[in-house]
């Protein structure tokens, strides 16, 4: 009898753990990463080190229509989605900067990010070393208006530049950034997601009349029946300059 009691125990057991579903996001942590803020900032977020240019209606307009708001992009631009991120590669040494367009989000966000050699490009946040904070908010109640920009610095040849959103990391009570919100970057092997369709977090586009290529985040986990998949809740774009 109790052969047969703890028989049917391990076969409960094996049933129960084989029936445990595998998670569909899993944390990336970056416990190695350094961080550090390029510029001082007010009680807003607003950074010291803002330049101001001029962003045509016809670019904002683009924007909007290409990245609808709560529109799911699966839906209303799939080939988006299947166009690869990449980084900024150097090839000339060049100053580089990164100029706000919009915002459409509930969350706090910072922009910041990382340098690595073209050669070698992280595949695990242990390989990024240090995160640059850009924008401490560029999110919810931001202080950015479209056209703001920073130089976020001169890069030699060799270089290559990724971007990364901290959700929901600006305290507008402390005015402090959280280095331990999750991340979502640029990359999509350094986020959280499991299936490698909902890894994106980054889209691309090319606004042809002004040679500009916008940069459209999504800062919600996309396995989230919260997430819209609208990739505007932090839209920019970056310029690089040859010197």
């Amino acid at each position: 009898m109790k052969t047969l009691s703890l028989s049917l125990f391990i076969a409960g057991l094996f049933l129960v753990v084989g029936c445990q579903k595998e998670p569909v996001t899993k944390p990336v942590l970056f416990t190695e990463t350094e961080y550090e803020v390029l510029a001082t900032y007010d009680d807003k977020g607003r950074p010291s080190n803002l330049q101001k240019e001029t962003v045509s209606a016809a670019l904002m307009e683009f924007s909007k229509t290409a990245l609808p708001e709560k529109q799911d992009l699966r839906k209303t631009n799939p080939a988006l989605l299947e166009t690869p991120t990449v980084d900024m590669k150097i090839t000339k040494k060049s100053d580089v900067y990164l100029t706000f367009v919009s915002q459409g989000t509930a969350s706090t966000n910072t922009i910041g990010f990382y340098t690595y050699p073209t050669a070698t490009p992280p595949s695990t946040p242990g390989e990024i070393k240090k995160i640059f904070h850009v924008f401490p908010n560029a999110g919810f109640l931001t202080a950015l208006a479209p056209g703001h920009k920073v130089k976020i610095g001169t890069f030699e040849p060799g270089i290559s530049i990724g971007l990364v959103l901290l959700k929901n990391s600006w305290n507008g009570e402390s005015k402090e950034i959280n280095n331990k919100s999750v991340h979502y970057c640029y990359s999509d092997a350094l986020n959280p997601e499991v299936d490698p369709k909902l890894k994106k977090h980054v889209v691309l586009m090319k606004y042809e009349p002004e040679n500009k290529i916008l940069i459209g985040f999504e800062d919600i986990d996309r396995t989230s029946d919260k997430c819209d998949h609208d990739f505007n809740d932090v839209v920019m774009y970056a310029t690089i300059t040859e010197i």
